[in-house]
């Protein structure tokens, strides 16, 4: 049986051929390490706090680590060489207690291809688990564990929207199996975009310092009243260890993902069609357009720079991610876009992002 602790997105120092926008920034995936290159009832929202009436970091430990879970997966591969057969691996992350009907969040790439799940509690109790649904552009999945109401014990989801740079916060998990890890620092930056294992850019990350390293990813990142800002997600790092730069994936993601996947089971985003090149001034230049989406049969073209696309302006290929996101399969749009030296306008009809 192999031992493997995959459950934390590592990104490397690498050149990156630009951010998507319903299509997906390409991830490079390495060996049973994932890696990518950076580019039912929810729980009530709360304002994210500043230092005024701040917990200490013991407090938020007692009033939250009972809703912090370890999740163990097993997989099994075929294997060809040398004779053929099955083999058996072991992944390990985190996650937390979402509300008190048993579910359970955490990352899509903790839980990919598991044949089986365990979550252990702080109580050191384990339960039979199962993917109630994932969504691997926004790296979010969410369980049912087979638990007693006892041990269920719901964190808060605050608003996102709200956490500000220095901002000190807490994060719990699992690093290397060491359950009920505590690490701390604060917000070091904000509105960043992370690639998802499907490709796809995850917009208004929330960067940190507090050490997180394999086995943190699917764990709560928590402001100073104990409410989750983010989860654990991925690290920057040259050496795959903790450099002090990690990501969370926003508050108010998670609640939009995790009460569509509880509705019906899938999560949907407004799809595009383009992907975006670095470096472009004045607008978001479109390196690529997919052959058959929206932005194709609307007439874009790669080279075409948008600036301005929903009613927003468009001067980087983070504001189109944002415009984009804020929209539903369906909806009609015009993008507006440069093409030699000319304004040019188009209506679009959003489309559903691929899931493959």
């Amino acid at each position: 049986m192999n031992r493997r602790f995959n459950s934390l997105l590592v990104v490397l120092l690498a050149a990156v051929l630009g951010a998507a926008v319903g299509v997906g920034t390409y991830a490079a995936f390495g060996g049973r390490t994932k890696t990518v290159e950076r580019q039912v009832v929810p729980t009530p929202a709360r304002p994210a706090s500043n230092t005024t009436g701040a917990l200490s970091v013991n407090q938020i430990y007692r009033d939250t680590s009972a809703g912090v879970v370890e999740i163990t997966e097993k997989s099994t591969t075929r294997s060809q060489f040398p004779f053929g057969g099955s083999q058996q691996s072991v992944g390990q992350g985190s996650g937390f207690v979402y509300d008190t009907d048993g579910h359970v969040v955490t990352n899509e790439h903790v839980v990919a291809g598991a044949t089986s799940l365990t979550v252990k509690f702080q109580n050191g109790k384990s339960y039979s688990a199962k993917v109630v649904g994932s969504d691997a552009s926004t790296d979010i999945a969410v369980l049912k564990v087979n638990a007693p109401a006892s041990v269920l014990k719901p964190l808060t989801l605050a608003d996102s929207s709200t956490v500000q740079i220095g901002d000190g916060v807490v994060a719990i998990g699992s690093p290397f199996g060491l359950v009920n890890s505590v690490t701390t620092g604060i917000v070091s930056g904000l509105n960043r975009t992370i690639t998802s294992p499907g490709g796809y850019a995850i917009p208004n990350a929330i960067q940190t310092d507090a050490a997180i390293n394999h086995g943190n990813s699917g764990g709560p990142l928590l402001n100073a009243s104990g409410d989750v800002i983010g989860m654990n997600s991925q690290i920057e790092s040259d050496s795959g260890a903790n450099d002090g730069v990690g990501f969370a994936v926003p508050a108010n993601t998670i609640r939009s993902v995790a009460s569509q996947i509880l509705s019906s089971g899938k999560a949907q985003h407004a799809f595009l069609g383009v992907r975006i090149s670095t470096g472009a001034a004045g607008g978001a230049k479109v390196a690529r357009v997919t052959a058959g989406s929206p932005a194709a049969k609307a007439g874009l073209r790669s080279g075409d720079v948008i600036t301005r696309a929903a009613g927003r302006s468009i001067g980087t290929a983070s504001d189109l991610e944002l415009a984009i996101d804020a929209k539903h399969p369906g909806d009609q749009i015009t993008v507006t876009y440069l093409r030699g030296g000319k304004s040019h306008s188009a209506s679009v009809t959003l489309g559903t992002r691929p899931t493959g």
